[in-house]
Order: C-alpha cells, then structure tokens, then sequence
C-alpha cells in the first residue's frame, strides 16, 4: 500500500481511505467488522466516517470494532458534523452550540478519546465561518480533534476559511472532501489548483461514481435492485442519467482492453489524478473490499489516462455529482441532507 502525506500536516496516510457509510446500512455488523480489519491487514490506515451515517450507528459499530480488535492506535478516523442528529432545531448545522455536542457524541459512539481529522460536512448558510472555526480551534486545543477539515465546499468557501483561520490563528483546514470521478471533474478547474497552492490534501468521496463507471446501469430510468438510485432514491437517482450511462459503457470497454476491471480503473484514475491523497472507498462487501484493494499498489498508464480525458474532458462533467452540496446553479435547493 502506497502512503501519502496529507496536505501540510506531515501525516501519512494510505493511498486508498477506507469509507464506512454503508455500515449498517445496509452491511450488517460483522460483516463491517470483517471489512475494516482486512483493510487494514492490506494497509489501509484512513478510516472515514460521518454522525449521520446510519444515524450514528456506522460509529458505533466503528468504536465496537476498533476497541475489540485494539486497532485504535493504527488508524486515523476522520467523521463529520452538520447533518441532523436529532429532531431539535439546533440539533444541525455548524454553530459552535452543536459542533460542540456533536463532537462528544462521535467520540462516545465511537469508543475514544480524539477524532483525528474532524470534517465540516457541508457549509451551513446561516453561520458565519469565524464561529465554526472558533468552535474547531478550540477543540483541537483542548485535544479532542488533532486535525480539522471540510467536506464539499465551494473552492471560495475554503478560501475563505483559510483567510479566517490565518488572520485569527486558528486551526486551519487540512483537507477538502469533494466529489471526484470520470463523471464530474468540476473541482478540477479552482478546487484541486487551490489546494495544490495552499497544502491541504484531497480525500474525494464516488471514485466510481455510484456504480456507473462499472457498468451497473443499463438506463436512467429503471435502476437495478439494490443499487442507491433504486433504494435511496433522491440524489442517488439525480446523479443517473444517459450521458453518463453512455461513458460508463465505454469506460467498461477502455477497462477490458486495458486489461484492468473497471472497478479498479475507476478508482485508480481518481487516485492518481493531480492533488489527490486518496479516494475512499466505500464497499458494501467484503468481496467488494478485496476488489479495490489491489488499486493500492496501482499505477495509472499515461494511455490509459489520455483515453479517459477523450471520455470526459478535464474540468468538465456528464452527470452531476455536487447535487447533495447546497450551492451552485447545477445543485439541488439549498437545503441539510444527510447523506453523501
């Protein structure tokens, strides 16, 4: 496995990020169990997570395993706040009231005593960056978070949390989260320059671009069982459509000649793009997991990836994967979601 140093803070980190959103829902415990331990036999030391993923339980679950198996002090965990954790009005959102209790309910579910990287899930309207940071300054100060981040913001966004950070003296964002696949390659015309120049890493969430890219969907209207666009609905089935279709077909094709699986190519391509730390990867199961593993120790052709720019050039997209973020002429109505 291949490790990287994430943006400035000196850290190493695995090539591939091991994402758990589907623990719990729908992976049952012990197979969840089963696929965090064999990455990281396989090396895999980015553990991703979020409060709201299966309301809370993917932590638990996280906390159970580690603390069993005694693997805390091998991996790095990183989950997020903003989402709805409960019914109240402030049970939401970036203010420092919730960041604050949202913090202690993720280290409490999740059996520790410190976050490693702590992730803004999604810019909230309606507070001011300055209080955000504040609340995140002080929590690294106080030792329960060691690295604070953020999860699909707008390029300015980040920039401007940087400025806020740099002028107060407070913890600076380490890293972004965006979507990131053949797909949707938007955040490479500001995001990934921006990061490159001012050293924060990139951990991007769909490398294969919620299936497409393996050739899942035959159209965009009738969803295969069990796929996210059939049982989710919403976002999941918004991201589908008959371009995208069309270039997942042919990347399936581009995968064969090249003689990799397309699950891997689809991964491998996000991995070694410009500015990437590492993609996550999020298997449903543990066969899954033992298909991505080895893009760990991959290297993308310089061929390959020419074929995949005549498919989607870069900084363009086909199909809309910023749909969950809130902003933006091509996102939903600005609005909380709560899962990626």
């Amino acid at each position: 496995m291949e490790y990287r140093v994430l943006g400035r803070t000196g850290v190493k980190v695995s090539a591939l990020a091991l994402g758990t959103a589907n623990f719990a829902d729908p992976t049952p415990e012990d197979e969840a169990k089963q696929i965090l331990e064999r990455a990281v036999d396989a090396g895999i030391n980015l553990i991703d997570t979020g409060d709201s993923y299966a309301k809370g339980e993917a932590e638990r679950i996280i906390g159970r395993a580690l603390k069993g198996s005694g693997l805390r002090k091998q991996v790095l965990i990183t989950t997020k706040v903003f989402p709805p954790t409960g019914p109240g009005p402030n049970d939401r959102g970036n203010s420092r009231l919730h960041i604050m209790q949202a913090c202690e309910d993720s280290l409490d579910r999740l059996q520790t005593d410190y976050i490693d990287f702590y992730f803004i899930h999604r810019f909230d309207p309606d507070t001011h960056q300055e209080e955000t940071l504040a609340a995140l300054d002080d929590l690294v100060r106080s030792g329960k978070v060691r690295y604070v981040a953020c999860s699909t913001h707008p390029a300015w966004r980040v920039m401007e949390a940087l400025a806020i950070s740099d002028r107060q003296g407070y913890a600076r964002y380490c890293c972004e989260q965006p979507p990131y696949n053949l797909l949707d390659r938007r955040i490479e015309n500001e995001l990934v320059p921006l990061c490159l120049e001012h050293g924060l890493g990139l951990m991007s969430w769909s490398p294969i671009a919620q299936g497409v890219l393996t050739g899942r969907y035959a159209n965009a209207t009738a969803f295969p069982e069990g796929s996210r666009a059939a049982s989710r609905g919403g976002i999941y089935a918004e991201r589908i459509n008959e371009a995208g279709i069309d270039v997942g077909n042919r990347f399936v094709a581009l995968a064969k000649e090249a003689g990799i699986p397309p699950i891997q190519l689809a991964a491998l391509w996000v991995k070694d793009q410009p500015g990437i730390t590492a993609p996550i990867i999020g298997p449903r199961t543990l066969s899954h997991l033992d298909d991505l593993l080895p893009v760990g120790d991959l290297r993308l052709s310089d061929d390959v990836r020419q074929a995949c720019d005549e498919l989607v050039p870069p900084g363009s997209m086909v199909a809309n994967f910023h749909n969950s973020a809130g902003w933006g002429a091509q996102s939903r109505t600005l609005g909380i979601v709560d899962r990626e």
